[in-house]
């Protein structure tokens, strides 16, 4: 596709919006913000905290293994997106653009992302365990589903092919 098409894609819109998600939300100054001042013990607060889902860090007391992994998850998060926003075909299938089906896909694709992308950090993580990597796919697709509407909005209306 060309840099001048003026149709935005469905793939490159929702990336972006994912990588945006990512660099805000798990930034180490979102992170620290949200436990100082909010507690999951509100809907809100809840949510918030979870945002921080994707979390990336470059210093921590961790171990190194421990905090790869966890820079891994948020890298993943983000290809992983762009991968099933790619392959899953329901909104590539509607007759018009803009249908439910971009929407679901969207959301979908981010859901699939962010399971993925706990299930396969888990298993990098220093002392990983088949239970504790299903937990991570858990967690992540619980990420997915209650933050993947924003990806799923994004991508409603974008072009899915290349324009003749």
């Amino acid at each position: 596709m060309a840099l001048t098409n003026r149709y935005k894609t469905a793939t490159g819109s929702g990336t972006v919006a994912a990588l945006i998600l990512v660099l805000v939300f798990g930034s180490p100054w979102y992170r620290d913000w949200v436990s100082e001042n909010h507690t999951d013990q509100t809907a809100g607060g809840w949510f918030l905290r979870l945002l921080a889902y994707p979390a990336w860090r470059f210093d921590s007391n961790d171990p190194l293994q421990d905090v790869l992994a966890d820079d891994l998850r948020a890298i993943l998060v983000v290809v992983l997106t762009a991968l099933f926003l790619y392959l899953l075909p329901g909104s590539q299938l509607a007759r018009a653009r803009g249908t439910l089906s971009q929407l679901f896909a969207g959301w979908g694709a981010f859901v699939f992302a962010g399971a993925f992308a706990g299930l396969i950090t888990a298993l990098v993580r220093s002392n990983p365990t088949l239970l504790g990597a299903f937990g991570a796919a858990g967690q992540g697709a619980t990420y997915g589903f209650f933050v993947g509407w924003i990806i799923g909005i994004v991508t409603l209306g974008a072009w899915r092919g290349t324009r003749s």
